[in-house]
Order: C-alpha cells, then sequence, then structure tokens
C-alpha cells in the first residue's frame, strides 16, 4: 500500500514504559507485606499526605463547600450524560432463557461485580473527568460498593473538584490516595476490608503498570499507555479545525501521539504548518507536553485513497478516532479499530473526554484491534461513535471549555472555542478564565 510519512514518530510509548515495572514490582510486594502501613509510608514519601485516608461525610461536605455552583452544575451536566449513556449501554443487553432442545434451556443472568475501585489521577491535571466518568459508569451499572481514590492535589488535600465530581456520581467510599499504593490499596482491600473486584481508570505509566500487573488478582478496564488521538481528514476538512484538535490531545503529555492520516497533501502541509503555532501560543505546563509529544510521537501519513486511509487506521487502532471527511456513513460503516470514533467537525475528542456521554477510559496501544472501551459490560468489544448538530456542539461546547479550564487543560478548551467561535461568530460564552500556567 503506497502511503508516505510526511511526518514520522521518532519514539513509540513501548520505548518508555520498562523502567516502571522494577518500581511497580517492588511496591506492590511492599505493599502485600506491610498491609497499610507500608501504603501510608508510601503516601508520605511520595505525596507529603499524612492525614486521613478513608475520608469522612463531614470532611467531604467541608471540602466541597466552597465548590462553586457553576462548577456544580457543570458537573452534573457531565455526570448525567456519562450516566445515561450507561444506562442506555445497559439496556442493550439483558437476561435470556432460551430453550435449545427438548428439556434443554440455556440461558444468561447480567449481575454487576459486587465491589469497583476507580481511580482519577491528579498530577499535572486535575482530571475531575475522570472521577465521574468510572464512578458513573459503574454506579449505571448497579455496582453495590465504589471505592473512589484520587492523590493529595499540589501538596493539599484532594482536588475539590475532583471531589465533588466522585460524590456526585455516586461514589460509596472516597480515599485520599494516589499512584501506585491507591491501586493497591483498592485491589487489596485495605482501609475498606472490600477489596475491589475490577479496577479502573487512567494514570501514569507507574499506576498503568500496577494494573497490569495486579490483572487476575483483579479485573481491569484496559492496558492503558499515554493517551492518543487520530484525525482522518479530507480535502474538505477545515486545517485550523484538525490542527486544534491534534494540539488539543498532544497537551495530555510528553508521551501522547497525534496522527493525521490524510488523502490531501495541501491539507497536510497546512495542518503542520498550523500546528507549532498552536502549541507556541499554550501555557507553558500544556506547551512543555505538546511540543514533546508533536516532536517525538506525532506522525503525518498522506495517503493515495481513501480506501488506504482506512486500512492505516485501523492499523494504528487510535484510542481516540475523528473524521472530518465527506461522507461520514461510509466511514462509520467502514472503520473497524478505534476506542471511540467522532464523526464530523461538529465533535472533537475534548467533548467525549469531559461532557458528551460515551466514555473516555479507552484502549490505547493497538488495543482497540481487540477491545472497546470502560463500558457497564465491564462491570457486568464495545465500540462506541458520536456525531452532533451544530447546535448540539453549543451546549456540550461551553460545558468543555469551562471543565478543561478548570482542570489546566487550556488545548482542550480551546478546541470548543473554535468551534463556538466558526458557528456562532459574534456570539458572547461563558467559556471560563484562560490558563495562566
Amino acid at each position: 500500500m503506497p502511503i508516505h510519512y510526511l511526518k514520522k514518530a521518532t519514539k513509540t510509548p513501548e520505548t518508555e514504559t520498562a523502567t516502571a515495572q522494577k518500581v511497580v514490582a517492588d511496591m506492590l510486594a511492599a505493599i502485600e507485606d506491610g498491609r497499610e502501613k507500608a501504603v501510608r509510608d508510601y503516601a508520605r514519601a511520595l505525596d507529603k499526605w499524612t492525614g486521613d485516608i478513608v475520608m469522612t461525610p463531614a470532611q467531604i461536605e467541608a471540602a466541597i463547600g466552597d465548590v462553586p455552583a457553576g462548577v456544580r452544575a457543570d458537573i452534573d451536566f457531565a455526570v448525567k450524560q456519562v450516566h445515561d449513556f450507561a444506562l442506555a449501554q445497559k439496556a442493550s443487553i439483558a437476561d435470556v432463557s432460551v430453550p435449545l432442545h427438548a428439556g434443554v434451556t440455556a440461558g444468561q443472568k447480567v449481575l454487576p461485580v459486587n465491589v469497583v475501585g476507580c481511580y482519577a489521577p491528579a498530577g499535572r491535571y486535575a482530571h475531575i473527568a475522570s472521577a465521574y466518568m468510572t464512578v458513573a459508569t459503574a454506579k449505571a451499572a448497579g455496582v453495590k460498593t465504589v471505592i473512589a481514590c484520587s492523590s493529595p492535589f499540589r501538596g493539599g488535600g484532594m482536588h475539590p473538584y475532583v471531589l465533588y465530581a466522585f460524590k456526585a456520581a455516586g461514589a460509596d467510599i472516597i480515599m485520599t490516595l494516589g499512584g501506585v499504593q491507591a491501586i493497591a490499596t483498592m485491589a487489596y482491600g485495605l482501609f475498606t476490608g472490600q477489596p475491589a473486584d475490577v479496577v479502573v481508570g487512567p494514570g501514569n505509566k507507574f499506576v498503568a503498570e500496577a494494573k497490569r500487573t495486579l490483572f487476575g488478582k483483579v479485573g481491569i478496564d484496559v492496558f492503558a499507555g499515554p493517551s492518543e488521538v487520530a484525525v482522518i481528514a479530507d480535502a474538505s476538512a477545515d486545517a485550523a479545525i484538525v490542527a486544534s484538535d491534534l494540539v488539543g490531545q498532544a497537551e495530555h503529555g510528553h508521551e501522547s501521539p497525534a496522527w493525521l492520516f490524510t488523502d490531501s497533501k495541501a491539507l497536510a502541509e497546512d495542518v503542520m504548518q498550523r500546528v507549532p503555532a498552536l502549541i507556541d501560543a499554550l501555557p507553558p505546563t500544556a506547551r512543555d507536553a505538546a511540543g514533546a509529544a508533536w516532536r517525538d510521537y506525532g506522525e503525518v501519513v498522506l495517503c493515495d485513497t481513501r480506501e488506504e486511509v482506512a486500512q492505516v487506521s485501523d492499523r494504528y487502532a487510535s484510542e481516540h478516532l475523528e473524521v472530518q471527511a465527506q461522507d461520514l456513513d461510509w466511514w462509520l460503516g467502514r472503520l473497524t479499530n478505534y476506542g471511540s470514533l467522532f464523526l464530523g467537525e461538529e465533535t472533537t475528542v475534548a467533548y467525549g473526554d469531559k461532557a458528551s456521554g460515551p466514555n473516555h477510559v479507552l484502549p490505547t496501544k493497538g488495543a482497540a484491534r481487540y477491545s472497546g472501551g470502560l463500558s457497564v459490560h465491564k462491570f457486568m468489544k464495545t465500540l462506541t461513535w458520536q456525531r452532533m448538530t451544530r447546535e448540539a456542539a453549543r451546549d456540550i461546547g461551553e460545558v468543555t471549555a469551562r471543565i478543561s479550564r478548570l482542570e489546566g487543560m487550556e488545548a482542550h478548551a480551546r478546541t470548543a472555542d473554535d468551534r463556538l467561535a466558526k458557528y456562532f461568530p459574534g456570539t458572547r460564552f461563558d467559556l471560563g478564565e484562560p490558563v495562566k500556567v
């Protein structure tokens, strides 16, 4: 298949994972042996946290007392979107009973697991959305006990917005605990006496390695790596929007691949020209992450036909896949490997990350070839896709922009800003305060 790399990655995520394995193995062994004392020792050493691990209802209410009403409303909106979509997924599976032969009846009973552990990271960014994506989906599945963990944020307790998201989504037990020690605590049932049946949620390479190592002892959502985005675009696409979306996901971290697959050389060159300026315009934290990600992991692949584009896309099996091209129904019918599909310019990965409904915990590193993302089916191969009108993008865009800026993710917010400015010129929107750091 004659494809051409106009930009080729110099690294792959796999080159950066080996160092985590020994660190995680040693930590898990220490925690399994030392139990809760070992967890407290790691919390003190790694996060400088010496406070309570399990938060009481009174502590939760005190910590979220100053969360502004507007922030609560945005999180509540997003929680409902995720919960309602998860309920719709749950309705797609049911108890069945079928007679197969005289006197023989076969069937299935769909039951949720009893205990789920949900992790939301709080390192470079406060991952508000990860808190409700995991918890709301587990509660929609009917899980009796949901234990939620997030690390202390920048020297203090749990980020109050993450904490509010956990509570709003229905978490039963909330612990101030991060990293490998959080994953181990939920898996071993420390502090609660309730070992998790399934542990879910994104995190850094140490968190991902802890989940991989513990898989078998507990179920997990996906073997997660750095966040990925691929954009399929043809000559009809808006290069400014394509470039914005690539940068929007490269913001996730230094090792986050951003790929463009196209059959238009002019479009590809236009996008490549725009990306550096968009990165340079970001606040320092996002600029550092997106710059390294695009430099080391970004790729632009030029194909001769849309059929070849589809083949390349299926080979990469990206976590997030956007299609900004003509004949969206053709792409929906043709594509087979992706974590979640975003059809048309009107939707974008940031919408799925924050507020549109389908879950944002998705397979990476090619795992979309054999697995879907997090769904109620994980608690009880599911593929998700989304498509929306410009009128709907207006509502989702405002919430996405505000939540993204609350998390410190300016590039995510600007993918919403760009659409609102394009579709509703001259209209003023409440998009939150631009990120300064």
